[in-house]
């Protein structure tokens, strides 16, 4: 296959006016931008290609600049380059020349961080990939991507003493209609309680119950690449990784938002509200919880 780097900007990175909390929020899967090199060699459609993208989170979040939280979004899609996996993710059954690599679960079912499949399981290309091209789509999505939120991260904390990143996803309504009992709407991922205190993790369930949501932790999302690399809570960094379902805002079908859509953003801005406080005055009696 020809190379295929990507020339589009790998992100768009929104900046409050001030840094008034402790608080980043992120949207590493709704990037849309599809290279057309990329397009030109898949053997899906874009509808189908479409179909593992948080579409749509990115608008969901708009708030949080006006509550003084920088946004940072993905630009290129996660069918591209998944930017919760880390860079030695690499799938052997995807990109030539790898040899001996171990797999975790992930990469094993082609989720790694050049994916082979998008939802579905449905394979992405006819064959393999050259190990240049992913090394040159890690260098210009991933590494630029990465070193701009770890660079968010640690400005804010200088500025607050406190960071709080809120990694948000979305996940198929029918995941979750398959669970029995009590269906979530929400599921919270902090890896157990190894990527945000207690204390946090009880904060952001209650602002998404307050606006009538039910959540729940961990299960069956506990949390990937970016809780584990960047939640430290015990040195004041935490990570919760938010998967909103994605019936409450658009038709999964056509990747559209729904009639709710408006309703739900303004929903969200409410709950991201409540969210904003644990960056600011309390944050240091927080992270000391």
């Amino acid at each position: 296959m020809p190379s295929d780097t990507a020339p589009i900007p790998p992100y768009r990175l929104t900046l409050p006016t001030g840094r008034a909390c402790g608080l980043v929020v992120a949207s590493p899967h709704s990037g849309s931008d599809y290279p057309p090199q990329m397009l030109a060699l898949s053997r899906l459609d874009r509808l189908t290609l479409r179909s593992s993208e948080d579409a749509f989170v990115e608008h969901l979040l708009q708030a949080a600049p006006t509550l003084g939280a920088p946004l940072i979004a993905a630009r290129l899609p996660r069918a591209y380059v998944d930017l919760n996996r880390g860079s030695d993710e690499l799938d052997p059954a995807l990109i030539e020349g790898l040899r001996g690599q171990r797999l975790n679960p992930r990469v094993a079912a082609g989720l790694g961080v050049i994916p082979r499949v998008v939802a579905a399981g449905r394979a992405i290309y006819a064959g393999k990939i050259s190990r240049a091209e992913a090394q040159a789509r890690i260098d210009t999505v991933w590494r630029p991507y990465h070193a701009r939120l770890a660079t968010l991260m640690a400005e804010t904390y200088a500025a607050q003493g406190v960071a709080i990143l809120l990694d948000v996803h979305s996940m198929p309504h029918e995941v979750m209609a398959s669970q029995t009992g009590r269906v979530p709407q929400i599921v919270l991922g902090d890896r157990f309680g190894g990527s945000a205190a207690p204390a946090v993790v009880a904060a952001i369930e209650a602002a998404f119950a307050a606006e009538g949501l039910r959540a729940a932790r961990n299960t069956p999302f506990a949390g990937a690449y970016i809780a584990q690399a960047y939640g430290r809570p015990r040195f004041g960094r935490h990570v919760v990784q938010v998967e909103i379902d994605r019936a409450l805002y658009m038709d999964e079908s056509r990747i559209e938002p729904s009639a709710d859509f408006d309703a739900f953003a303004a929903l969200m801005a409410r709950v991201l509200a409540r969210i904003a406080p644990l960056g600011g005055a309390d944050a240091l009696q927080l992270a000391a919880e």
